[in-house]
């Protein structure tokens, strides 16, 4: 896996930090086309379940995102659900999936 650039490394950061602050086995974070950031941890609720992704992403299109470049999942899914929507608003985007301490493991193209 080659080494994250500047900006991944920036979504890594902010995952684990919505990780921590939720007390979350995994988060994720998004980068939109215009270089905002947005994080998540899961939601699990009796009435709605939404992977950390899902969360980022809500609050992404929520806040006027348009597209997206780039997603990290901290021991997220490879079959996260959210993956969906970013390959929906990002036809070029890419998910970094990486463990608890935030080394990557991988990395896929979310229009997969």
């Amino acid at each position: 896996m080659p080494e994250l650039s500047d900006e991944d490394q920036k979504l890594v950061v902010l995952a684990r930090g919505a990780l921590a602050r939720a007390e979350s086995p995994s988060a994720a974070a998004v980068r939109d086309a215009d270089g905002r950031t947005y994080a998540g941890a899961p939601v699990a609720a009796e009435t709605l379940n939404l992977s950390g992704l899902q969360v980022a992403l809500a609050s992404a299109l929520s806040s006027g995102a348009q597209a997206f470049e780039a997603a990290v999942l901290v021991n997220g899914a490879a079959d996260d659900p959210g993956l969906a929507t970013l390959a929906e608003f990002g036809s070029e985007a890419y998910a970094v999936h990486t463990d608890l301490s935030g080394t990557p493991t991988g990395r896929q193209d979310a229009h997969r």
